[in-house]
């Protein structure tokens, strides 16, 4: 007799598989209303590789519209144009600012900052 192989007894894993019902009669008329599921990332987002989500925790930039717990979604590629707003870097510190700057109108000079990304989306809880 030959040793085929060796080893501890090992259970079998229960096998769990979805069943399908099999269809009997005809078939539903709402079939064709059936859609596809929304994915917000594709919806919302352009360049997935510079785009980023940001969590405000502070209620500061309410002139914006942008309040506590909102999320920002920012897209790090794009221009800071007119109209637009976005997430900068002055002294340090992350605020938010749109364009044309306010001081700009008023014909001052601008302090200087670093863009970070324009805010392309506001999520917030209604």
């Amino acid at each position: 007799m030959e040793v085929i192989d060796f080893g501890k007894i090992r259970r079998n894993k229960p096998k769990h598989k979805a069943e399908v019902s099999m269809q009997t009669g005809f078939p539903s008329p709402a079939t064709h209303y059936m859609e596809t599921s929304v994915d917000l990332s594709e919806v919302l987002v352009k360049n997935r590789e510079a785009t980023f989500y940001v969590r405000i925790s502070g209620s500061s930039w309410e002139a914006f519209q942008i309040y506590k717990n909102d999320v920002l979604i920012i897209d790090r590629s794009l221009d800071f144009v007119k109209g637009k707003t976005a997430l900068v870097v002055k002294e340090g510190h992350f605020e938010v600012m749109e364009y044309p700057y306010a001081s700009q109108k008023e014909y001052k000079e601008v302090e200087p900052f670093d863009l970070w990304g324009v805010i392309t989306h506001v999520i917030h809880q209604l």
